[in-house]
């Protein structure tokens, strides 16, 4: 059925007025009544008593109305769908990422991204950095974040590298310092990342080349961990730089020297584009991390 035809016809029950509704259709008055004559004649009943130069609905018209009006305003919504997706505003995003970025990093990434995305649905899954990796294949999530390595075919990748940070707890004598050492550390209680991840060899690393002394009182799985341990005042630390940066006030946030990288990867499948809702998201991330010190690099595809 012709959608200009039930347009037109909706018009006039509303204004009465073949006149209006060719003012409001920017049409002229005989093309108004000449689609309301082909209207009726495709449905086979009389949709309007014409009487005193006026338009009264007949009883069929008004019954047929309360169809054209509901179908219609289907159309209308229909119409702003079409425009929210266009304009990355409708839709969801399913986000996998290990825990330090799952917990500190994303989170007010999300809030702010769902500011101007109030129709997105977004998913967090948060998995260690392998299990992130691992779940590629099955393509249940648009944006991953791990830690590298990356080498899947068939994922876009971009490497972010930014430089760890030493945290103390408040009222810390070293807080005085503006760039934190091994050496400034040496034999102080010191709360480390987990032996299984890169970070803490390339940590111990650095407190052996400067001859310091490594003191270490425990570790944990996750920065932010670490991060409430420094806050409640029992230990220092290095950890990632939006770890400490999520905690404020709560730590004292300094360089450290030498540099100790950490390293992630933020990804989405090469085989497509991504949506423009993930495309949004993304350019968030990389605002973000930028703001922290790092340069996103493209990593090719790996051979796995």
């Amino acid at each position: 059925m012709d959608f200009k035809l039930l347009e037109a016809f909706k018009a006039v029950v509303e204004t009465r007025s073949v006149t209006q509704t060719a003012i409001m259709l920017g049409v002229t008055q005989p093309a108004v009544s000449a689609q309301i004559g082909r209207l009726e004649e495709m449905i086979g009943f009389r949709l309007f008593d014409r009487s005193g130069g006026r338009l009264k609905p007949t009883n069929e018209g008004l019954s047929f109305y309360e169809d054209v009006a509901r179908a219609l305003g289907n159309i209308s919504f229909l119409d702003q769908a079409v425009e929210n997706i266009r304009k990355g505003k409708l839709g969801r995003l399913v986000i996998a990422s290990h825990p330090s970025a799952g917990i500190s990093l994303l989170p007010n990434l999300i809030a702010e991204f769902l500011k101007d995305h109030s129709g997105v649905a977004v998913r967090l899954i948060t998995r260690n950095s392998e299990i992130v990796r691992s779940l590629f294949p099955s393509q249940i999530y648009d944006v991953g974040l791990a830690e590298l390595p990356i080498d899947y075919q068939g994922i876009k990748t971009f490497k972010y590298r930014l430089p760890c940070v030493a945290v103390l707890p408040k009222g810390h004598a070293l807080a005085a310092h503006k760039v934190i050492t091994p050496n400034l550390l040496s034999g102080l209680p010191f709360f480390a990342i987990s032996r299984e991840r890169a970070s803490y060899h390339l940590i111990a690393k650095a407190f052996a080349d400067a001859g310091a002394e490594f003191n270490q009182v425990g570790e944990a799985e996750l920065f932010a961990s670490i991060c409430a341990v420094v806050a409640a005042g029992s230990a220092v630390s290095v950890i990632d730089p939006w770890t400490a940066d999520s905690f404020g006030p709560g730590v004292v946030i300094r360089p450290f020297e030498p540099v100790v990288p950490y390293e992630i990867g933020v990804f989405h499948s090469a085989d497509r584009n991504p949506s423009m809702i993930a495309a949004d998201f993304l350019a968030l991330v990389e605002h973000r991390l930028r703001a922290l010190g790092s340069v996103p690099q493209r990593v090719r595809s790996g051979s796995k």
